[in-house]
């Protein structure tokens, strides 16, 4: 199948569904990754949860009296009156790309609005070091206005990132690692206006730029993808991005129900300051099913296709690759960077069940698949597929904020443990 093909499909189901789902009444919270610890004051129910404050004040202190709290998502849910809701939170995480690393989080969330509609505006920012002697800074800001009219969502970050590099195509193997060190600006900065209900549309500005970067211990005797590529020590890209969003969810950061599409067009150029003239697409879209009304068990699925249009030439490190999009989730079972390529087609599967009934542990088993174009062409090659299984920690009741730890399996002996604030998608 060709991309071409590919595309013109993916966007007749992205039609189909947006044709449907701008008639539902579905209310949301603001779209989000992390939202800030105890900023949902606690409701009134016959249900008990439990919580890891709850764990650890029973452990240490004995028998307490428990907060009653459904948090159900048929729930509505009000804060208290307060301006700013701020929490800081050190943390040591895990991935596969990473190693070990220390992290400390600052978040800040805060309304604009009194109205019942209104949603969480939030900054969040964090300092990680990482065992491979990485660096990362990123700032995120997603901030709503009065009657929810505009989405104006900011995603800066800096990182100094030695990490490892495996080539183009689908056909890479794990012999074919090597390091390659970068530092790395993104800018991304989007305004989005209502259009109808929850869908809405907009216009960015994307800028990034990397630096020094330089491949370490590459194959001897041979030349290598990225010289092939043409990379180079500087790689630059800036251009608008047209954004279309429909987000139906109403818990973004551990969702039971709702729809999510993302839609964004991005063409850069060289008079703005890009390397070259090119043009991505990414269509996204995330569908989540509560099977049963007794239960907490939720089906949640995935697709995630990030496109290079035409015969442009992205910067080497721009391209399509596993686990580089925003949130670094895509491919669990594989290391960040294990393909890269000019087309990404990248599907996955997740069923999510409690073990405890006080809602404390829960578990998930999931299955994924990517499949990228061949070396430099636009043609997909084969489907590199990934699965496996994990436990859910409940850290916070009320906004159902979970610790997600996994194993993933992939292809040819590719496995590893990945860690996650919050659900994966």
């Amino acid at each position: 199948m060709s991309v071409k093909s590919a595309i013109k499909i993916l966007l007749i189901l992205y039609g189909i569904v947006l044709t449907n789902i701008v008639k539902a009444q579905q209310l949301i919270d603001s779209t989000t990754t992390i939202i800030i610890a105890d900023s949902i004051i606690q409701k009134k129910t016959a249900e008990v949860e439990y919580d890891a404050k709850d764990f650890f004040k029973a452990l240490f202190k004995g028998s307490h009296q428990l907060v009653k709290d459904s948090s159900s998502n048929n729930s509505s849910s009000t804060l208290p009156q307060k301006k700013v809701f701020v929490t800081l939170l050190p943390a040591v995480g895990y991935t596969l790309q990473t190693s070990f690393a220390a992290t400390v989080s600052a978040g800040f969330a805060f309304y604009v609005d009194t109205a019942v509609t209104k949603k969480l505006s939030e900054i969040i920012t964090s300092l990680t070091y990482t065992h491979y002697n990485q660096f990362l800074f990123p700032i995120y800001a997603n901030i709503w206005t009065k009657q929810n009219k505009f989405n104006l969502i900011l995603d800066y970050r800096f990182l100094r990132y030695p990490s490892t590099t495996y080539g183009l195509g689908a056909h890479s193997t794990e012999n074919d690692a090597y390091s390659l060190n970068f530092n790395y600006i993104k800018l991304h900065q989007t305004v989005l206006k209502k259009i109808y209900k929850e869908l809405y549309g907009g216009i960015g500005f994307y800028y990034d730029y990397f630096w020094n970067v330089t491949e370490i211990d590459p194959p001897s005797g041979i030349k290598t993808s990225f010289q092939k590529y043409g990379g180079t020590q500087t790689m630059k890209a800036a251009g608008f991005a047209l954004k279309l969003l429909y987000d139906s969810r109403q818990n973004q950061i551990n969702p039971f129900n709702g729809t999510f599409a993302n839609i964004i067009f991005r063409p850069n150029y060289t008079f703005l300051g890009s390397d070259n003239n090119w043009k991505s697409l990414l269509l996204e879209f995330k569908k989540y099913f509560k099977l049963n009304e007794h239960t907490k068990n939720v089906l949640a699925l995935w697709s995630y296709n990030w496109l290079t249009l035409g015969k442009d030439k992205p910067p080497y490190l721009l391209l399509p690759s596993t686990g580089w999009d925003d949130l670094y989730n895509t491919g669990r079972g594989y290391v960040q960077s294990r393909f890269r390529a000019k087309n990404m087609i990248y599907a996955e599967a997740e069923y999510r069940f409690s073990i405890l009934n006080n809602g404390l542990l829960g578990g998930v088993v999931f299955a994924n698949a990517q499949s990228f174009s061949k070396n430099f062409s636009n043609q997909l090659a084969v489907i590199s597929p990934g699965l496996g299984a994990g436990v859910r920690i409940k850290l916070n009741k009320y906004s159902k904020t979970n610790l997600c730890i996994d194993y993933g399996f992939g292809l040819n002996g590719s496995k590893g443990l990945f860690l996650n604030l919050g659900e994966v998608f």
